[in-house]
């Protein structure tokens, strides 16, 4: 999806709207909801998922969490067969920052701390810890998290998410 992300690219709320009900009517079953951003910053964010869940679509949420107040809000129109896949990658802190640079004031611990109240607010729901494994090699110039993989296994745990998943962070020949 590099193609097309983090484009700054944005569709009116009427368009989305008449464009989701085509492809409903079409057969449309499911939408994972991912950004090249942050999902939760469109302003009608909540409105869209209750829209897919009012006409039994299947919903799954990709976010770096900074917002789940804004998930904590809709969660209770999710089922389970949704989820909501947390972008973290990394057990601590400071690597969360360096790897994430937020933009805003937000921590990791911040962010792991809204998982138990949207689990209470929705137990159904489904709430992954996805951790992209980098680390340094050859010209490669990213930051290194491989050594906080055991470190984030425990995060995931303590603050109650459903899974957690590791996938290696691959460059394109």
């Amino acid at each position: 999806d590099s193609g097309i992300t983090n484009k700054n690219i944005t569709y009116s709320y009427e368009n989305l709207l008449k464009s989701l009900k085509y492809m409903i009517e079409g057969g449309l079953r499911s939408v994972i909801i991912i950004g090249g951003g942050e999902p939760t910053l469109f302003s009608r964010f909540g409105d869209i998922v209750r829209f897919l869940k009012e006409h039994g679509v299947q919903v799954a949420i990709s976010s770096n969490g900074s917002r789940n107040r804004v998930i904590h809000n809709i969660a209770d129109c999710l089922n389970g067969q949704d989820w909501v896949r947390l972008s973290l990658d990394s057990g601590s802190n400071e690597t969360f920052l360096r790897l994430h640079n937020p933009k805003t004031a937000v921590s990791l611990d911040e962010i792991c701390a809204w998982v138990p109240r949207i689990r209470a607010r929705n137990p159904k729901l489904s709430i992954g810890f996805s951790f992209v494994i980098v680390w340094k090699s050859g010209n490669l110039s990213k930051i290194s998290n491989i050594d906080e993989i055991v470190m984030a296994a425990e995060r995931a745990r303590r603050y109650g998410f459903s899974y957690i998943s590791f996938k290696p962070f691959l460059m394109r020949g």
